[in-house]
This record gives structure tokens, C-alpha cells and sequence, in this order.
């Protein structure tokens, strides 16, 4: 029998946009819409939480810290042993866990019963990130692949937003526990996500469901029709084909291997700095500007305006990633933040302000996309959710340290000048530690989009050189 290698992941990267792509595009997205709503949910609330429990700003800080060290649990945890139960279950599991806890948060008045509330749902807010970030880039056309994660990405700025939308009109008439409440509702998509929701390749593979990996591959690639010696596998990037048991293994050690080692700690210092800008200014925008005198209406607005510039941010910085070198377009992101943050302590016309406030999202939560996009692509597909996990778990140190230093500078009655700029001089950080990540060690720079590619029935259907018929 001829038998016929075919490596899926190729065949997305060189795939044609359609259905399958933006149903893929679509459920992430909303998944993370849903994420970015409970994970700034906190924030809007957060005077009201302070008021109602009677603590200051310091306490807040850790209150709010509370559903960091749950995301970082979740980033590393849900992370990388959703290589071996599956990356669709992982998702589901992540749903539910911040779908349940910060609906239950919003039935605490006792601040130690929200901290622990707020822990256990930020481990399914963090365990979802790596793995919808890994499943987009798995399966998006390299062509637009750092557009389609970033886009799907954008999400979360949706979700912050509607968390200030709903804050505005929801706080008012029924209370801050109202905005915790709807976060409940998410869970109703678990069994369509187990349904609907594509599992990754390697997982298939080591399973053995060789007719789900057909039914996938015709999903890609309308043209492709099935063979019986059709065998599917999953290339290396050191053109060798990857097992099975390979493709489970994920260990944490291989961050570090075939020169990665450096990149790796590099990746995960930008993350870190980059995470204390976002939650710096999720978590205390809304009080900083409460205190310079605005209306709690007009500091949600900023909040409001903060997720629509991190939207636009990561949209647009993905386009540029997909036309320009990631790296640099990474570096010029984190410059624009330095500086927009920096002026945001400074007097300025409103319109000034808001532009400002805009800057700062797409410069802040936009280039932590972006962020993610490139260590998607920097990662082997068989470490790809781990190498996303790691990242984001050990960056997500900024996330809880942010809170809790901007609370004490507040509670110190610090000029409004000298909180921003201790929230802008990470992003200098950021700059240099991605400006030493070598590239030339990424995946995608080791396998490159000028591979052999080979017609078996199928329209260019991607083989590595090193894969034989017989």
C-alpha cells in the first residue's frame, strides 16, 4: 500500500481562508471576550468593594491580587497538561472555572471569601489564554497568522469594555454584585464548545482517531480527499518527524533547548513587565483619575477608552507583525508606552487625555497580544501551549506585583505624575528584553515558509522533506 505522510499543521499554514478558519476565529474570540469581562470586572468595581467592605488601598491591592495568583496557577498548570487530556477539554474546564467563581465572588461580602473566589476563577481566566492562543496559531494561515491571533485576542479588550458599559448601568441601580453575577452565564457554552470547538493535531495523533484527523484536514482543505495509506504526522522543527509520545511529552525543560534558552527567560521578563503596565492601569486608572477629580461616569470612560486602544492596538499591531519583523514592531509598542503612560500624569485637555488613555491600551494590553502572538510562533507546536503558559505564568508575577505597589504609591498620596510614570518604566524594560529574544531559534524562523511540498491527491499539501512513500 503507498503510504502517504501528511502533516496537518503544514497544510493550515499553507491553507486558504474559510469557514473552518473563522469558526475557529470566532469561538476563541468569543471565549476570550468572556475572559477579559471577568478578569476586569474587578476593577470597575472596585471603589464601591472598598467602600462596602470598609478597606483601603492597600488591602484592595492584594484583594484584587488574589485572582492573579489564580491565573498564574492556571497559565502554567492548564497550560501544559492540556497537551495531554486535550486542548478542547482544557478550554471547557477554563469556562467553567471563571464562569462559576466570579459569579459566586459577587455573593461574598466577606473580603476573604471574594480573595478565594476571585483565586479560583482566575485560574480557568489564566488557563485559557495559552490555549486559545495556541489553537488559533495551530490552525491560522501563516500568511495572517499573527492578524488572526491578535484579532481573536482583541476579545479581551471587548470583554473590558462591556465590563464598563454594564458598570455604568448595572453598579447604579443593583449594585456592584450585579456585574459579578452576569459573569455566570458563559458556562451555558460548555457543551457546545466540547462540541463545535476543532482538537489540536498532536493530541489527535496520539489518540489514534485517524477519521477526526481526516474529517480536520478535510475541514482546512476542501480539496484534500482521504487515502487509506494516508498517515498523519507531526514535524519537527529540526526536520525530523515528531512522535506521538513526542508531541505528549512537553516537557518544560525543551523551553530551554536548542538554543532557547536565553529567548525563553527573555520572553518571560517582557511578559512580566508588560503585565504590571496592564493591571497597573486596569486595576487603579479608574481610582487615579477618581482622585484627580473626575466622576466615577467619566474614570469608567477612561477605562471604557483604555480597552478600545487595546483593541486597536492589538489589531493593528498584528497586522504590522504579519507585513514587518514581529521583534521590532514589539519594541516600537513598548516605546509608545513609556511615553504615552508618562504623559498621562501630566496636565492635559480632555481630548488630550482621552487620546492619551488610548495610546496607553493599544501600547499596553494591544503589544501583550501581540506578545503572545509572537511566543505562539516562537514555540514548536509540541511545546507551543506550554512554552504560551510559561510565559504568561511566570510574566503574570508583574500582574500580581502591580496592584499591590500602585495600591501603597495611592495610599502614600504620591503626585498623580510620579504613580504613571512607576507604571511606565517597565515598558523601557520590556523594549530591551525583547531586543535580545533571537529569532533565529524560533519555530518560525526554523521551518520557514519555503518548504517542500508535495500533491498527493490534494491541493499542495505541505510534507517535510525528511517524510518518505512507501
Amino acid at each position: 500500500m503507498r503510504q502517504i505522510d501528511i502533516d496537518i499543521q503544514r497544510m493550515a499554514g499553507e491553507a486558504r481562508l474559510n469557514g473552518f478558519h473563522y469558526g475557529v476565529l470566532g469561538w476563541c474570540a468569543l471565549i476570550i471576550v468572556f475572559d477579559g469581562y471577568d478578569l476586569a470586572v474587578a476593577g470597575i468595581a472596585l471603589p464601591l468593594i472598598m467602600k462596602e467592605m470598609q478597606i483601603e488601598a492597600s488591602q484592595a491591592g492584594f484583594l484584587v491580587s488574589t485572582a492573579l495568583f489564580g491565573m498564574m496557577f492556571g497559565n502554567i498548570l492548564l497550560g501544559t497538561i492540556s497537551e495531554r487530556i486535550g486542548r478542547r477539554l482544557a478550554i471547557a474546564v477554563c469556562v467553567g472555572l471563571f464562569s462559576v467563581f466570579t459569579a459566586a465572588a459577587g455573593l461574598c461580602s466577606d473580603p476573604l471569601l471574594f480573595g478565594a473566589a476571585r483565586f479560583l476563577a482566575g485560574i480557568g481566566i489564566g488557563g485559557v489564554m495559552p490555549n486559545v492562543i495556541a489553537q488559533m496559531t495551530e490552525y491560522a494561515p501563516r500568511r495572517v497568522r499573527s492578524t488572526m491571533v491578535t484579532l481573536m485576542f482583541s476579545g479581551y479588550s471587548v470583554g473590558g469594555m462591556l465590563a464598563a458599559v454594564l458598570g455604568k448601568n448595572l453598579i447604579v441601580s443593583y449594585g456592584w454584585q450585579s456585574v459579578f453575577l452576569a459573569a455566570g452565564l458563559p458556562v451555558l457554552l460548555i457543551p457546545l464548545i466540547l462540541k463545535w470547538m476543532p482538537e489540536s493535531v498532536p493530541f489527535l495523533i496520539r489518540r489514534g482517531r485517524t477519521d477526526d484527523l481526516r474529517r480536520l484536514a478535510q475541514r482546512i482543505d476542501p480539496n484534500y480527499r482521504a487515502e487509506a495509506g494516508d498517515r498523519f504526522i507531526v514535524a519537527g522543527t529540526d526536520g525530523a518527524v515528531g512522535s506521538a509520545d513526542a508531541a505528549a511529552a512537553a516537557p518544560i525543560g525543551q523551553l530551554f533547548h536548542q538554543g532557547r534558552a536565553l529567548s525563553t527567560l527573555m520572553f518571560w521578563l517582557s511578559c512580566f513587565m508588560c503585565l504590571f503596565m496592564v493591571y497597573a492601569l486596569s486595576s487603579w486608572l479608574t481610582k487615579l483619575m477618581a482622585s484627580a477629580g473626575y466622576s466615577l461616569g467619566s474614570a469608567l470612560t477612561f477605562v471604557l477608552v483604555l480597552n478600545l486602544g487595546g483593541m486597536i492596538g492589538a489589531i493593528g499591531g498584528g497586522w504590522l507583525a504579519d507585513r514587518f519583523h514581529i521583534k521590532y514592531v514589539l519594541i516600537g509598542m513598548y516605546v509608545l508606552a513609556a511615553v504615552s503612560i508618562t504623559l498621562l500624569g501630566h496636565p492635559v485637555p480632555t481630548a488630550g487625555l482621552y487620546l492619551l488613555v488610548a495610546l496607553a491600551g493599544a501600547s499596553t494590553i494591544g503589544t501583550q497580544i501581540v506578545g503572545c502572538a509572537y511566543a505562539g510562533q516562537f514555540y514548536p507546536v509540541n511545546i507551543r501551549a506550554t512554552g504560551i503558559g510559561w510565559t504568561l505564568g511566570m510574566g503574570r508575577g508583574g500582574a500580581i506585583l502591580a496592584p499591590i505597589l500602585i495600591g501603597f504609591l495611592v495610599s502614600m498620596g504620591l503626585p498623580l505624575e510620579q504613580n504613571f510614570m512607576a507604571i511606565a518604566v517597565p515598558a523601557l524594560v520590556a523594549a530591551l528584553a525583547v531586543l535580545m529574544i533571537d529569532h533565529g531559534r524560533s519555530a518560525s524562523a526554523l521551518t520557514g515558509p519555503g518548504e517542500a511540498t508535495h500533491n498527493a491527491g490534494m491541493n499542495e499539501v505541505p510534507q517535510h522533506p525528511a517524510n518518505s512513500n512507501t
